[in-house]
């Protein structure tokens, strides 16, 4: 299925990391300063981007068993994890290029924009505040808003749901596998940018309706505009 028009479209909700934001900095410096409150040896970059993107629960607990943590200290570490990210939340992490314009460009052609994230709400809300974006959404969910998360299709359909669009006409435009069966389950159309955190698989062998490099790269195309 080709991608669909801006005329076709009637909003389109954005994932946060890996998509709008690199924010594998942040995830770094928050889960290393998790685990040395709690006596246990720290995590790189590389291990941080092969397991982020279903949750910072999930995250936390493949950490801790990557480390060789008790699955019983998870409580503790999710308090210090929430404090410790809560203080650092943006610092160490950076806008994509081509958000900002890709972001304009789509609210210019009229459509609506949700934030749909897996990242807790509020980390999400600053983070979007922290870096700028906030102003182009109407609605942001995160992964405890609903009481199931990406890759199951339920925070689409809610989603759409909330801002009263047709899913099929509501593009899902994310950065992982994730992304891709939450949209198709929920019958919308997807876009996957190819710099994000997709698990170490390469993201043009995730199904999808288009791959792209920039976000505004995808505007461009979804008007049939040069350039």
């Amino acid at each position: 299925m080709p991608l669909p028009l801006f005329s076709d479209l009637q909003a389109a909700i954005v994932d946060l990391d890996g998509t709008m934001v690199d924010t594998q900095g942040d995830f770094v410096v928050a889960l290393n300063l998790t685990l040395a409150e709690l006596a246990l040896p720290g995590v790189d970059r590389v291990f941080v981007e092969r397991t982020v993107g279903k949750g910072s629960e999930h995250l936390l607990r493949s950490t801790l068993a990557q480390v060789g943590g008790d699955a019983a200290l998870y409580d503790a570490a999710w308090a210090a994890y929430q404090r410790h990210y809560l203080a650092i939340n943006g610092q160490h992490s950076d806008v994509y290029p081509g958000v900002v314009e890709g972001l304009a460009r789509l609210r210019a052609a009229g459509l609506r924009l949700a934030c749909l994230t897996n990242k807790p709400l509020d980390f999400a809300r600053p983070l979007l505040a922290a870096k700028g974006l906030d102003g182009f959404f109407e609605l942001a969910f995160g992964g405890d808003s609903f009481a199931r998360k990406k890759p199951d299709p339920m925070p689409l359909v809610e989603t759409c749901r909330a801002l009263g669009t047709d899913p099929a006409r509501t593009l899902m435009i994310g950065d992982s596998r994730n992304d891709a069966e939450a949209a198709r389950g929920a019958g919308c159309p997807v876009a996957l940018l190819s710099y994000g955190y997709n698990h170490g698989e390469p993201i043009r062998a995730v199904p999808a309706d288009g791959w792209f490099d920039r976000i505004d790269a995808l505007a461009r195309q979804l008007g049939r505009l040069p350039g």
